[in-house]
């Protein structure tokens, strides 16, 4: 029998020209849609299929280990963002 865990993720979504970009670190991945609704719909089923991907691998505890995941009383928790802002940097003139 099949058990859901949940998990509460941050996403970040961005307009890039017409499409919507959603982004999580936790996971480091990322998808795109036509509107906001489309892609956190497509972002929910890129999860899911991440998550399916490494435990039909075998690989959950490597995975989300390298990500910065901590498991906790038999549950796996994800880095939390501290803060989301602008940063204000210099670079050399490029073309």
């Amino acid at each position: 029998m099949k058990t859901n865990v949940a998990f509460s993720l941050p996403v970040v979504i961005t307009k890039q020209g017409k499409r919507f970009v959603a982004y999580t670190p936790a996971l480091d991945i990322s998808t795109s849609g036509k509107s906001e609704k489309d892609v956190k719909q497509k972002f929910n089923e890129l999860a899911h299929l991440f998550f399916e991907e490494i435990t039909e691998a075998g690989t959950v505890q490597q995975v989300l280990t390298e990500l910065g995941w901590k498991k906790k009383e038999r549950k796996w928790n994800p880095p939390q963002v501290i803060s989301s802002n602008s940063v204000n940097f210099q670079v050399p003139h490029f073309a």
